[in-house]
């Protein structure tokens, strides 16, 4: 576990863009293709949205790329709240990826049906036990990762590797994919931005949260690398400006 610590939110998006194309290359070389799991929020779109645009868009054989979701909410694909629309119109749709390698996960179903049919196609395309190339994650003040929350063991029905779970700090449905899929990544990649994290986070790196109080605690991949992002904010670092030296008289 590694704890890289940048001055903004764009420069964490930057080096979280560099990563990924970095995964990306060193998989399609070595095993033909890159798999990633893709995540929600503003830090990840700043890096789709970077992704997206030249030099970086032109670093990655996208034809070889294939996309999956760690988690979505239970709303329809055009739905603003969408996982799949955000990451859709940030970077999807301005890069030449095929139809058929973009795997959604379908938030306009009935949630547990929704989720099952996720475990099939992951198992169908990637084997019984998927293994990304890459998992994109961030963390919510509280510390959730994906749709994973506090309060419920997220190691919970752990032979799923897919659940829907009712998150009641949103009063809404919504499908994830499970510590067991993300653990077994050959790298997940963590980024953070923001003060109001930085007190969930002090707790993970000082390696004394329970994962049942601070889920994203129980990512931690068993063959793979874990790196986190992190903004000075989060990171709890003073960013105020130093005062101005005033010569004695």
């Amino acid at each position: 576990m590694t704890f890289e610590i940048f001055n903004t939110a764009i420069d964490v998006a930057t080096e979280q863009t560099d990563r990924i194309i970095r995964d990306a290359q060193e998989a399609i070389a070595t095993r033909g293709r890159f798999t990633i799991a893709l995540a929600g929020g503003s830090t990840p779109k700043a890096t789709y949205g970077l992704l997206a645009q030249h030099p970086y868009r032109a670093a990655v054989d996208w034809t070889r790329v294939h996309i999956y979701f760690g988690d979505e909410r239970c709303v329809p694909p055009s739905d603003p709240q969408s996982n799949f629309r955000m990451a859709s119109d940030a970077l999807l749709d301005h890069v030449p990826i095929p139809r058929g390698q973009i795997h959604r996960m379908r938030g306009e179903d009935d949630p547990t049906q929704a989720a099952v049919s996720y475990a099939n196609e992951m198992t169908r395309e990637l084997g019984e036990m998927p293994v990304f190339d890459c998992v994109l994650l961030g963390m919510g003040p509280d510390g959730h990762t994906a749709s994973l929350f506090p309060g419920c063991d997220p190691f919970t029905e752990s032979e799923r590797l897919v659940r829907a779970v009712y998150a009641d700090t949103f009063a809404m449905w919504r499908i994830t994919l499970t510590p067991t899929v993300f653990n077994a990544a050959r790298h997940v990649l963590f980024a953070v931005t923001g003060a109001e994290k930085s007190r969930a986070l002090q707790i993970i790196r000082q390696g004394h949260a329970a994962s049942e109080s601070y889920p994203a605690a129980a990512i931690n991949p068993s063959n793979g690398t874990l790196t986190w992002l992190l903004d000075r904010t989060a990171a709890g670092e003073d960013t105020s400006p130093a005062p101005e030296h005033r010569p004695k008289h």
